[in-house]
């Protein structure tokens, strides 16, 4: 129990007051006042005692306080207020000794008479001042200290919180004499916004414990508070606190809104940084895309004009990064017949990680059907089913009729007449395959979603019937379908490497990207014909800024390259699942009659679902050079600096110049303010997979992943996808466009895309983070026969670049060898 308050006269004029007593005693002063208020209302305030203005000092005083040292502030009766805080008017000093109080308390009466406090107050028109009280205090053996600030001081936000922090006393921080290390969090999450200087002086828990501090001194002291701090090892000390006298902005009104983003599957397609051309093209395809489906899928046409701004938003931006707006995806999931059902099968359907927070679940609806409902809502199901299985028979007609248009919608302008197009005639190219295109995009969605269902059910029933074997032989049955269309670049590659093997000027030339020269050479005729056919697939390749293959073929050449400098292997031995079925299912004829249409089907689907996206990676590719040569044509007409620009822009903005609508002539201006956006996101750590948002989408800016923990163990597990056994040394890819394969190394990478398949054909066996079964990089390490585990959480983080590893596809197992 902590002793009573002093206030006492020691006689004469000699009067100390002591804690929480000087909240409400005269005289004392505006920092003491607040110091007695923190006391009283229970923060760690250092010991103190205060002289009022004009009390002479007695050494006695000290013996409340113990042995020292002691630091020695003023509390003016001006001091710390509201208008004006008189920050850095009066003398401080730290470190005082036993011996040497009462020369430093003589000293700081004395410093409120200076010129200093003088002019500080003639200018702000405040009269003379009499001398200051004196605050006699414990000193703290900081280890860290430093400035809370609970509003940015500097641009008013209210939302923000400021924290500075230096080793050490934190004097010379106050004093402006260092930079310190700074952090801007918001209030609300408590993710860090920005930062500077050192980011590790302060502890993920130590911040947070000052965002708190922050915040209950706000709350008590009534406005926004200027707090000075001491960590004295794990224990926090508030030494001091005043209000923030500059300007702030006014108080956001509360905001109950809540949502969350999500960028776990889409990250494959979407990776990084992502322009807003991009972005405004993607968003409006997804819009497009499944309106129509939901429309097939029996939702009335009313409804879906009724929630057009649900699947005008499904995707959102933050920091740069696309992500999915998952309430939306739910939403728009709600409008199908089935989902009143069993909500939780469908959100199961749908591949989340996680499931929705409660303050967003509720705001979807889709509340269990009961009683006559549940039946009507049967009766709604019953219908989509039949219409999924009509439209299941005719999907190889579907799909034959959708690549037939795909194919005269992009062969009615060649690329060589698109370079030659004037502006208007290339708003219309646009429009043109706009309207043929993304409003009848009906075989890739329809397949997509009987794929799913197909996948999930059959890999579901094997689990089931046999167990972990029933994984495998599913994995198995999945392999060497022979025409899914990703599986080509890199048997081709590795055909066009047999080739260059053989001739010492070729690899040369492959070596020096000497494009010339290789045209001419043996695999001339090879090269010519991939880009032909695969010059639209890159890294990246779903982002229009994304340069193709066709345009820089290096990586191409880095690849074939490898190929040919790669020891010759066997295929791999093939495997008889369909003998393994049977001996599993024998004498169960009736679960074979079931499953074996059911995988049949599985494998159709799969295959044209990779089929299916190659054919979106063409019309990407077509809207990637019409907008390009739309580009040319603004560079040349002065609307913007580069060409290249054009990718600043949104589909809007550049189509709105051609055709009138545009809200802003000054195109060049906005590609600047973007240029620069952009750079500043680059620079920023990557945001989590999901983000939950309190209010408005834009206070999701600045949130950062949580600080990846040093993980040794031996081995961990992710999704086995392609079965198989490999040992050798791991290469962590990050971008395929400047980091290369050695033959026979493990790819180990964040996500991969249709780009990164040169690389595929160099690796022994892929490690990916993200992913499922369906994802691209299983479906083609299933189809080359390369083991591969997907979704091994934090792989890049936990592996070493150059260590050597073990993987087994089957199990997902990956294990780091010592040594």
């Amino acid at each position: 129990m902590s002793r009573p308050a002093l206030r006492q006269w020691l006689g004469g004029d000699r009067m100390v007051i002591e804690g929480d007593a000087a909240a409400r005693a005269p005289g004392v002063g505006g920092k003491a006042a607040s110091l007695g208020r923190l006391v009283e209302a229970g923060f760690d305030v250092p010991a103190f005692v205060v002289l009022p203005s004009g009390a002479a000092f007695d050494p006695a005083v000290l013996d409340r306080l113990g042995p020292g040292p002691f630091a020695v502030r003023s509390s003016g009766l001006a001091e710390d207020g509201v208008a004006h805080s008189h920050a850095g008017q009066y003398d401080t000093q730290l470190a005082v000794q036993r011996d040497d109080v009462a020369a430093a308390v003589a000293a700081i009466a004395g410093s409120g008479r200076g010129e200093g406090a003088a002019a500080y107050r003639e200018a702000r028109g405040l009269g003379a001042d009499e001398a200051p009280a004196v605050i006699v205090q414990v000193m703290v053996a900081a280890t860290v200290a430093g400035v809370a600030f609970s509003a940015d001081p500097v641009s008013g936000r209210r939302d923000r919180i400021v924290v500075s922090a230096v080793a050490g006393l934190g004097d010379r921080l106050v004093a402006g004499e260092v930079d310190g290390s700074s952090w801007w969090i918001d209030r609300v999450t408590g993710a860090v916004c920005a930062s500077t200087g050192n980011a590790d002086l302060l502890s993920l828990a130590q911040r947070a414990v000052l965002v708190d501090l922050a915040t209950r001194v706000e709350a008590l002291a009534g406005c926004a508070q200027d707090i000075e701090w001491a960590f004295a090892g794990d224990r926090l000390h508030l030494l001091q606190a005043r209000a923030i006298t500059s300007a702030l902005r006014d108080v956001p009104i509360a905001d109950p809104g809540v949502a969350v983003f999500d960028n776990s599957n889409i990250v494959e397609s979407y990776p990084g940084i992502v322009s807003p051309l991009t972005f405004s093209f993607a968003q409006y395809a997804y819009a497009r895309v499944y309106m129509s489906f939901v429309a097939l899928l029996g939702v009335r046409a009313d409804r879906v004009a009724e929630t057009r701004t649900v699947f005008e938003n499904m995707l959102v931006r933050v920091d740069g990064r696309v992500y999915y707006n998952l309430g939306n995806w739910f939403r728009a999931l709600a409008l199908l017949p089935g989902y009143a059902l069993n909500r939780g099968y469908m959100e199961t359907m749908m591949g989340v990680g996680a499931p929705l927070p409660p303050a967003v679940a509720a705001t979807i609806g889709g509340v269990p059907a009961r009683g006559a409902a549940r039946w009507r809502e049967w009766a709604r199901v019953a219908a989509v089913g039949f219409g999924l299985v009509r439209a299941g028979s005719r999907l190889p007609a579907t799909a034959r009729a959708f690549r037939t248009r795909l194919d005269r919608a992009l062969a009615a302008t060649t690329p060589e007449r698109l370079a030659t197009m004037a502006p208007t005639e290339l708003a219309a190219e646009y429009r043109r395959i706009e309207g043929d295109l993304l409003d009848r995009w009906d075989a890739p969605i329809v397949n997509d979603f009987l794929c799913m269902i197909a996948f999930g059910a059959s890999r579901k029933l094997l689990e089931r019937w046999l167990g972990a074997e029933g994984l495998e032989i599913h994995n198995d049955l999945l392999i060497g379908q022979g025409d899914i269309v990703s599986a080509r670049p890199p048997k081709l590659i590795r055909a066009m490497g047999r080739v260059a093997a053989d001739d010492p000027a070729t690899l040369a030339a492959l070596a020096a990207d000497d494009a010339d020269a290789l045209a001419l050479g043996p695999i001339g005729a090879m090269l010519a014909s991939y880009i032909v056919e695969f010059g639209d697939r890159c890294t990246e390749e779903l982002k229009l800024e994304s340069v193709t293959l066709d345009e820089d073929p290096r990586t191409l050449h880095a690849a074939v390259l490898a190929a040919a400098q790669a020891p010759g292997t066997a295929p791999p031995e093939p495997r008889d699942p369909l003998a393994r079925l049977d001996r599993g299912l024998a004498g169960q004829p009736l679960r074979q009659l079931v499953v074996r249409p059911l995988l049949r089907w599985t494998r159709t689907r799969v295959r044209d679902r990779e089929n299916l996206r190659y054919e979106r990676t063409r019309l990407f590719g077509r809207a990637r050079r019409v907008f390009l040569s739309i580009g040319h044509q603004f560079h040349a007409a002065g609307l913007i600096d580069a060409p290249r620009d054009v990718f600043l822009l949104t589909v809007d903005e550049v189509l709105g110049a051609i055709e009138g609508y545009a809200a802003s002539a000054n195109l060049a201006g906005i590609a600047a303010v973007r240029r620069d956006e952009l750079a500043r996101a680059g620079r920023l750590p990557d945001p989590p997979e999901r983000i939950l948002v309190h209010g408005p989408a834009y206070t999701a800016a600045g949130a950062v992943a949580p600080v990846a923990v040093a993980d040794h163990a031996a081995e961990r597990s992710g999704t086995g996808c392609s079965a198989g056994q490999a040992l050798a040394v791991a290469r962590v890819v990050r971008d395929p466009r400047g980091q290369r394969l050695a033959p026979g190394e493990i790819l180990v990478a964040r996500h991969t895309d249709p780009g990164w398949i040169a690389l595929f054909a160099s690796a022994s066996a892929i490690v990916v983070e993200r992913g499922s079964l369906l994802s691209h990089s299983a479906i083609v390490a299933r189809e080359l026969g390369i083991p591969c585990v997907v979704g091994l959480a934090g792989a890049t983080d936990w592996i070493v670049d150059g260590e050597v590893i073990a993987v087994d596809g089957a199990t997902g197992l990956v294990r780091r060898m010592a040594g």
